[in-house]
């Protein structure tokens, strides 16, 4: 899935997720959620799927890592909990859910091993990836020729989830 900055990227993956779930498909993975303060955005939280473990990705008075904008990316959370999420939704799940591959996560090369690693795998694969990102990981993906991308939108964002879950469920 890509789709333009707040179109509801991530609602998309995460109600497909729970639709996946509830069809009793195991999906792992991790998800990156917006923080606000009020109507201030001041970063965005790792989710591990499985574990529920959560952390930062970044965050606006972040301490070191790299900056992108006006967040500094949390290397260590990423690693230890994003990273780590994927790696094992690869050993135990049907599924695995990726939010997203954008340019904070691609400062990690174990984020970008363990996203290779999937990528090579033969689970089905859902992923969100940032519309502007430039990486060969990000070319990798739009690429495969056993990939559908999903352009999300707000006319569509409602039905997506709807049809990435029959789509997911007949390609398990």
């Amino acid at each position: 899935m890509t789709g333009a900055p707040g179109v509801g990227k991530t609602t998309v993956l995460t109600k497909t997720v729970d639709a996946l779930k509830a069809k009793g498909v195991s999906v792992g993975g991790m998800i990156s959620r917006e923080v606000r303060e009020g109507n201030v955005r001041v970063g965005f939280e790792i989710l591990d799927l499985t574990s529920g473990k959560h952390g930062w990705l970044a965050h606006v008075n972040g301490q070191g890592g790299p900056q992108v904008g006006k967040y500094h990316v949390n290397l260590d959370d990423l690693d230890n909990i994003g990273t780590a999420a994927i790696t094992q939704a690869l050993e135990k799940c049907s599924a695995i859910a990726i939010d997203e591959i954008g340019p904070m996560e691609l400062f990690s090369q174990k984020f970008k091993q363990a996203v290779g690693q999937v990528l090579e795998s033969k689970k089905l694969v859902l992923v969100v990836v940032h519309g502007k990102a430039k990486d060969p990981l990000v070319t990798q993906v739009k690429r495969r020729v056993d990939a559908e991308i999903f352009n999300v939108t707000f006319s569509n964002r409602e039905n997506l989830p709807e049809q990435l879950t029959i789509k997911a469920l007949d390609t398990i």
